[in-house]
């Protein structure tokens, strides 16, 4: 059977997929990818998508799909899957939300609870107004990195001079700080 799609790579793309399988570079799929295309190559071993397919334990139609897309769209796309324009899931809390609940993740919690609970934290963000409504846990996705061990802390220097103070004025902004039309106090 003719093939469809011809794989011909350049000196320059085998060296570098020759890399990719010698050192793994990448992920498990990028490397099957690469070791795809290497033997799916017409100036290589031009072996049939069946033998690629048993040898790199996949099926027929994905070294056809592979084939296709290097064909169509090119190299890097063929090697690195198509990028994503956006998330899959888009973020519910901007950066002053999730401060806020670090903030409160780090504090006492609420009388009659020993700990911050997940679904405890999702009752106070929407309490607080930080999200309009419940969802699958807004703080679920970085509770567990908000151990006090973990957050890196500022620690403000025992004379604060000048330089500290401009420094600090580039890193904290004030609407971070909640003076939204008032002068910031530092």
């Amino acid at each position: 059977m003719e093939k469809k799609y011809i794989v011909r790579l350049s000196k320059k793309e085998r060296e570098e997929l020759r890399d990719v399988v010698k050192r793994l570079k990448g992920s498990s799929q990028k490397v099957r990818r690469a070791q795809v295309l290497l033997k799916a190559d017409v100036r290589g071993p031009n072996w049939t998508e069946a033998k690629i397919a048993e040898a790199f334990s996949c099926r027929v139609q994905t070294v056809e799909n592979l084939r296709k897309r290097f064909a169509t769209e090119g190299f890097q796309v063929a090697l690195h899957g198509m990028p994503q324009e956006t998330s899959p899931r888009q973020k519910c809390l901007d950066g002053k939300a999730e401060a806020k609940v670090i903030a409160m993740r780090l504090g006492k919690p609420p009388k009659g609870f020993a700990n911050w609970s997940l679904r405890l934290l999702a009752e106070q963000v929407v309490e607080l107004g930080l999200v309009d409504r419940p969802r699958n846990h807004p703080p679920g996705a970085f509770k567990n990195r908000m151990t006090k061990r973990k957050i890196q802390y500022w620690v403000i220097p025992s004379k604060a001079d000048a330089e500290f103070i401009a420094a600090m004025e580039d890193v904290l902004p004030p609407t971070w700080r909640g003076f939204p039309g008032q002068v910031p106090a530092l």
